[in-house]
């Protein structure tokens, strides 16, 4: 039979000399396709791919990767058979039993023919963001890939990981979970060298069950390295560190803990100017930075991305050059809002962590602090005592408080019954309610957090009031 992996992996050889047609992008969207684009064809009730194939034909794909025969002028290929043709003429269409195993699959062969030294991220808050960072910390020195946006799961990994080519000499994957045995699955695609876990909170708790699974999910990209590999965990959370003694690899610890690997101490935010501390490593080794990464928490990513550095052998100067890239400062960013205000956008995602730590980034900041708050999403059973737990710590920073959601009204619930006045609490059920409410209130020099899980879609808050609609 076929080997499909090895099929796929001739058909994707991006830089094989003398090929007349080679793959030179995978995407699982046709209108992402480009010429000579390999579109892989998933299956779905509501959106089937199989029925984009001949489009994203006529748009210069030259293979698809199908599980079903798709009618039209063109070669398909059977790697169920026995027989493999001499010559491929293209368009062709590539039936295979399961797509998706097939390209992941076809990621592992690709990945194997690389020496690129692969680093790992995963945790509960912070992959993205971390990401970024160690990306620009190592693109000082190497040629560095990076995993797009948060293609962190079974489909975005082997994506980006057949996109590597032979001048990489590292990459930066995030891995996320759902359940357990999936970091396991993309350690076994992506064979990572250093593996660096942010910090362990009750994010999915819902589908997971509890911490300890949590824990254990998060856990496999440590037993997945090599005993020449690095783990970098995070001094500062014990559940964190509870995984040093589940690798096999040699452990860097990084933290404001003074017994750290890599600590850090002298914090200052200055608001949206970024943030100033001083690394140390070694006893007798320190740098002082000012970074452009908006709030306290960002120490944590820097910390992070300068381990990743010094374990990669990259000198002081490199280190810092990456942590001042400017373009790494991905999420929680600062744009001009009605009136003359200031609207700090923290839209991507939230979680109990990620919202205290913008509220504490909301407290640097000058002028009338009004905080937009939303749905915390999969948190399971602690979720109205997380959302509560939230509420609290907004009484203490903010002058205004609108909650947004059923789960947000927890939020707002909580700040009335500890004391906060009654006309400073406005709770709403959507972001479009969320908008309206802040274009009556919002005064010159205010300062708008605006935070929540994603499917709350707190991002058209800040999209209306870009506008000034």
């Amino acid at each position: 039979m076929l080997n499909v992996g090895h099929f796929l992996e001739s058909l994707t050889h991006y830089q094989a000399a003398g090929s007349e047609q080679p793959v030179m992008s995978v995407v699982i969207d046709s209108r992402e396709v480009k010429e000579n684009s390999l579109f892989v064809a998933f299956a779905g009730e509501q959106v089937d791919g199989h029925d984009f194939v001949l489009q994203a034909f006529a748009d210069g794909a030259c293979a698809a990767l199908v599980e079903r025969p798709i009618p039209g002028d063109h070669l398909t290929v059977d790697t169920r058979g026995t027989h493999f043709p001499e010559e491929i003429t293209t368009p062709v269409c590539i039936l295979v039993d399961d797509t998706l195993t097939a390209l992941q699959t076809a990621a592992k062969a690709w990945r194997a023919r690389f020496p690129t030294r692969i680093i790992g991220v995963t945790g509960s808050v912070g992959k993205t963001s971390t990401k970024e960072l160690i990306h620009a910390v190592l693109s000082s020195r190497y040629r560095t890939l990076k995993s797009k946006g948060n293609q962190n799961n079974e489909i975005g990994l082997p994506l980006t990981l057949l996109n590597l080519r032979r001048h990489h000499q590292r990459a930066v994957l995030e891995m996320g979970m759902y359940t357990q045995g999936e970091i396991s699955l993309l350690c076994e695609l992506a064979r990572p060298h250093i593996g660096v876990v942010t910090m362990i909170g009750p994010v999915h708790m819902e589908r997971v069950g509890s911490m300890e699974a949590i824990v254990a999910a998060k856990q496999e990209l440590v037993e997945s390295l090599p005993p020449d590999g690095t783990a970098i965990l995070n001094k500062d959370d014990a559940l964190v560190m509870s995984m040093a003694a589940h690798t096999p690899a040699r452990i860097f610890t990084y933290g404001l803990d003074s017994s750290a690997d890599l600590w850090a101490d002298n914090i200052h935010s200055m608001g949206l100017d970024g943030i100033r501390f001083t690394l140390h490593h070694d006893p007798y080794e320190s740098m002082n930075l000012r970074v452009p990464l908006l709030g306290r928490h960002s120490v944590h990513t820097s910390l992070r991305a300068a381990a990743v550095g010094l374990v990669e052998g990259m000198s002081w100067d490199e280190i810092a050059a990456g942590l001042r890239d400017t373009a790494a400062q991905l999420r929680l960013v600062a744009v001009p809002g009605p009136n003359g205000s200031i609207i700090v956008d923290d839209t991507y995602n939230s979680s109990p962590d990620s919202a205290m730590a913008a509220l504490n980034l909301l407290q640097d900041l000058s002028g009338r602090k009004i905080a937009v708050l939303g749905d915390m999403l999969e948190l399971g059973i602690v979720e109205e005592a997380s959302h509560r737990l939230v509420g609290r710590r907004a009484v203490d920073v903010a002058d205004l408080l609108i909650a947004v959601g059923t789960r947000g009204r927890w939020i707002g619930e909580e700040a009335l019954s500890i004391g906060m006045a009654a006309e400073n609490v406005v709770i709403v059920e959507s972001a479009e309610m969320a908008a309206a409410a802040l274009r009556e209130l919002i005064t010159q020099g205010d300062v708008v957090l605006v935070k929540g899980s994603y499917g709350m879609r707190m991002d058209r808050i800040v999209a209306a009031l870009g506008r000034g609609v």
